[in-house]
C-alpha cells in the first residue's frame, strides 16, 4: 500500500454523515418518505451509511482487454464469494450463484457481456474515492544470518493472542484486542514497533530471514508481502501472517504535518522514493519517523510462485485492489473513474491495514521496478462503483431502475 496510508481514513470515515439531497442523480435505497427504523449499536458497514443505486452497467464503457482480466480475477474468487460472510452487509453468499456459475464457462471474448448481463451497480455513500498503490517488493535479504544482513525478519509469535472475553473491552466490531498475557496472567497490548526493534523478540527462534536494510522492511511491511533476494539469487518469499495490534500510523503524513513534503528546499517528493530518500539521509530522524508507526508485520514463507492477497487466491497486478470489506464485499468488482490510470474495472482480493472507510482502495501494481515506481507515487481522486449482483438492491428495499 502506498506510504499515505491511512492519512485520510479518518475524513472517509465520516463521509456517513451525509444528506441524500447531496447525491445528484442517486437513488437512495429507502425512499426517503418511509419511516427508518432505529439501528441497533453495531460497527459501521456500507448498508449502515448509505448505499445508492448508480448508472447501469452497459453505459460504464468497459474495454475488452480490461474486462476480460476482471472476468479472469472474479472467477478465481468465487469459491470464496459463494461461501465468506459479508460484512458489508450488501449480500448474502447465495446472491453471487448466478454470476459464478455462468462466469466459469463464459467466452472471454464477450467478457463485456458478462458484466452487463450479470450485474448492477451501487455507490456507498457519495462514491468519492481515494485509490494508493501497492506492489510486491523485493529487497536483499537471506535465509540465515550472515555479515551486512543484521535486521530479523519475524513469524507470527505465539504469544500474540487475542483477548478472552472479560479480560479487555470488545473493538467496535466486537472482536476482542490483539495482545499478549504477561508473566501474571494479565491481558496488556503487544510490543509496538519500537520494543519490537529494540529486541523485544529477539532470542526466541522466530527469525524466517534477515535483510540488510531497515528501511526496506518497513516498506515490506507496509506492503504485506514481498520477496527476499540473496547474493547468490536464491529467492525466499514472504507473506503476510499477522500484526501486532497497534492501528497503522503512515509515516508519509507525518512528514507533511512536519513540513518535510514538498518541493521547496530541504523537502522531499511524497512519493515512497522521495520518504525513503529522507530517512537514508536522515538515520536518526529516519528511525524515530518509522518508530511512529507502531504497527509490525509478521510474515511466513510461502511456497509456489503466486501472490496472494486477503482471499487467499492469486492477485493480478493492474486488476485487484485492496478495499475495507466493511463496505465492499471482498471479491466483487469495482468500478473505478478517475485520475492517475486508475480508470476501468477491477476486483477487490485483497485488504490493508491503512484502507479503511468507504471508497478507500489500494490498487494492485505487481513486482518489478515499474510496479515500485507507479505505486509508490499513487495517490489518485476518483468515483467508485461497486458491481453487486441484479436484484441485490431490489431486496434491500431499493426501486429498480429501467432497463433491469
Amino acid at each position: 500500500m502506498n506510504v499515505w496510508g491511512a492519512g485520510r481514513v479518518g475524513k472517509l470515515a465520516w463521509l456517513a454523515i451525509i444528506a441524500p439531497a447531496f447525491l445528484s442523480g442517486c437513488i437512495p435505497l429507502i425512499p426517503q418518505s418511509a419511516p427508518v427504523p432505529p439501528v441497533p449499536p453495531t460497527a459501521p458497514n456500507a448498508a449502515l451509511i448509505g448505499t445508492f443505486r448508480g448508472p447501469l452497467t452497459a453505459g460504464l464503457g468497459f474495454t475488452d482487454a480490461n474486462a476480460r482480466a476482471a472476468l479472469s480475477a472474479f472467477v478465481t474468487s468465487c469459491p470464496r464469494l459463494t461461501r465468506r460472510n459479508d460484512t458489508s452487509g450488501l449480500t448474502r453468499p447465495e446472491d453471487w450463484a448466478p454470476a459464478c456459475a455462468a462466469a466459469a464457462g463464459w467466452p472471454p471474448e464477450d467478457a463485456k457481456g458478462f458484466f452487463t448481463r450479470y450485474f448492477e451497480t451501487a455507490t456507498v455513500a457519495r462514491g468519492e474515492a481515494l485509490v494508493t498503490g501497492y506492489y510486491e517488493p523485493e529487497i536483499a535479504g537471506v535465509r540465515v544470518r550472515q555479515p551486512g544482513f543484521d535486521v530479523p525478519v519475524y513469524a507470527l509469535p505465539p504469544d500474540l493472542v487475542r483477548a478472552r472475553p472479560g479480560d479487555a473491552p470488545p473493538q467496535p466490531d466486537g472482536s476482542q484486542p490483539l495482545g499478549r498475557y504477561d508473566e501474571t496472567g494479565r491481558f496488556v497490548p503487544y510490543y509496538d514497533r519500537t520494543a519490537i526493534e529494540n529486541g523485544a523478540l529477539a532470542g526466541r527462534g522466530l527469525e524466517i530471514g534477515w535483510v540488510a536494510d531497515r528501511a526496506e522492511l518497513f516498506f515490506l511491511q507496509v506492503q504485506g508481502s514481498g520477496r527476499l533476494r540473496a547474493p547468490d539469487g536464491s529467492i525466499v518469499r514472504l507473506g503476510f501472517a499477522g500484526q501486532n495490534g497497534y492501528p497503522y500510523t503512515g509515516i508519509g503524513s507525518v512528514m507533511r504535518n512536519q513540513g518535510l513534503i514538498g518541493s521547496g528546499p530541504g523537502q522531499y517528493p511524497g512519493s515512497m522514493q522521495g520518504i525513503l530518500r529522507y530517512i537514508h539521509e536522515h538515520p536518526v530522524e529516519g528511525s524515530a519517523l518509522m518508530q511512529q508507526n507502531q504497527s509490525y508485520v509478521f510474515f511466513r514463507e510461502r511456497a509456489g510462485t503466486d501472490t496472494v492477497g486477503a482471499l487467499n487466491v492469486p492477485i493480478t497486478p493492474r486488476t485487484t485492489l485492496a478495499a475495507d470489506p466493511a463496505y465492499v464485499p471482498l471479491g466483487a468488482p469495482v468500478w473505478l473513474q478517475g485520475e492517475g490510470g486508475i480508470s476501468g474495472l477491477w476486483v477487490a482480493q485483497d485488504t490493508g491495514g491503512a484502507i479503511k472507510g468507504p471508497n478507500r482502495f489500494d490498487s494492485f501494481w505487481g513486482a518489478g521496478a515499474d510496479a515500485r515506481t507507479i505505486a509508490g507515487g499513487m495517490r489518485a481522486q476518483g468515483q467508485a462503483l461497486i458491481l453487486l449482483p441484479k436484484g441485490t438492491l431490489a431486496r434491500l428495499n431499493g426501486p429498480r431502475s429501467d432497463g433491469m
